[in-house]
């Protein structure tokens, strides 16, 4: 039987609220937990900040992602994007299955910015091949972004046979929704919820989600569900809502 993945992405705003006024990572792990998710594509993920940890009293020891994966999630890769005097943060993907391998790879598209492509290769059980995730976290300006993914796809090509599964998630800060374009074209790619629902999840800003800036595509899948995640539970731990679906191999 072809597996059924439950998979999530989620802009965690370095484990703080919203205009960084508490630390909320300790409620994230607890919402993260209760999605039961098999893979979890994260953006601004803290890997160390001495200043949070001195102000802080409850900050946590490890790096976020270590500390989100403990006991919930087997394997966990991190790729740090932005470095400074008192810390980095990146992207992370926390996993169920074994991460056969990882490689955070530079898409910065100016000095102002640090971007990094998560790629990771994973042991999904029932699958041919193993399955390559990819998390992503694009820049703010268009141009950035269409550079970005340009990179994305040579690598893609480069590396990912054509019949291998392949998901690609994060924060594409797509505002005009004009990514879905190069991915599909490209790679031949399929964005969950514009197959669910007939358009991207409105994720931004969690309060009130007005616009699609999160999104997850597929490739070797269907969609058997897909949904946001916000309301009381979720509109205070980041700027983002989270995204969640469930994807059955073709």
């Amino acid at each position: 039987m072809r597996p059924l993945l439950n998979v999530a992405s989620y802009n965690m705003h370095k484990g703080l609220s919203f205009f960084n006024r508490r630390m909320v990572v300790h409620e994230v792990r607890d919402r993260l937990s209760a999605m039961n998710a098999d893979i979890v594509f994260l953006q601004e993920v803290q890997g160390h900040h001495a200043e949070h940890a001195e102000r802080f009293h409850d900050w946590p020891a490890k790096p976020q992602h270590e500390y989100l994966a403990h006991g919930l999630w087997d394997d966990v890769a991190y790729g740090k994007n932005s470095v400074y005097d008192h810390g980095h943060h990146g992207n992370a993907i926390l996993s169920r299955y074994s991460i056969l391998r990882s490689d955070n790879v530079d898409i910065s598209a100016h000095i102002f910015e640090s971007r990094g492509m998560l790629h990771c290769e994973l042991d999904v059980p029932g699958l041919d091949q193993p399955l390559h995730a990819i998390c992503l976290h694009l820049a703010l300006n268009e141009s950035g972004r269409k550079q970005q993914l340009r990179a994305v796809c040579e690598r893609i090509h480069a590396l990912v046979p054509d019949d291998a599964p392949l998901i690609i998630a994060g924060d594409f800060n797509d505002w005009r929704q004009r990514a879905a374009r190069h991915l599909a074209e490209d790679l031949k790619l399929s964005e969950v919820f514009e197959t669910a629902h007939g358009r991207p999840a409105l994720s931004f800003p969690a309060a009130m989600p007005l616009f699609a800036l999160d999104r997850i595509y597929m490739r070797g899948f269907s969609v058997a569900s897909a949904k946001v995640l916000h309301g009381q539970h979720w509109r205070h731990l980041s700027d983002h809502a989270a995204l969640m679906a469930q994807l059955q191999a073709a």
